[in-house]
């Protein structure tokens, strides 16, 4: 299993909106690393939803549920979507200045290349940001 960050602006679709509908596909990622991301994606990966602009925490986890297919909003190109589930809200949000302020990820993606929209976790990032969001019950 592989783990990733997608990063999404909350007044455009937030983790509340992920709940609320239960699934969606992530649609709209117009950048070439980020889809090459999108396209490493494996049904049951699991993913944080990252609110960006002035939130820049980590609010929830989501499972993929459908691996890369063509994106059905673009009009030319070769992009691709996924499709992930809702699985479970951040007891504790996690922000960008409380992760740069940790040097177990201090080399994660979203601190050295943060305006990546689709990036990997690695498994040890993962299993930091974890015991950050879920401290009581995990």
């Amino acid at each position: 299993m592989q783990h990733w960050l997608l990063k999404t602006e909350p007044s455009t679709y937030s983790w509340d909106d992920l709940v609320r509908e239960g699934t969606t596909s992530w649609t709209g990622v117009r950048n070439f690393q980020a889809r090459n991301n999108l396209r490493a994606m494996r049904i049951g990966d699991s993913v944080f939803i990252y609110h960006s602009v002035n939130e820049r925490s980590i609010h929830g986890l989501a499972i993929v549920a459908r691996a890369a297919y063509p994106d059905p909003t673009a009009r030319e190109g070769d992009w691709v979507a996924v499709d992930i589930r809702a699985d479970r809200a951040a007891d504790v949000p996690l922000s960008l200045d409380d992760i740069k302020k940790l040097p177990e990820l201090k080399n994660m993606v979203l601190v050295k290349n943060s305006r990546l929209s689709v990036q990997p976790v690695a498994e040890s990032e993962w299993s930091e940001c974890l015991t950050k969001i879920y401290p009581t019950s995990l």
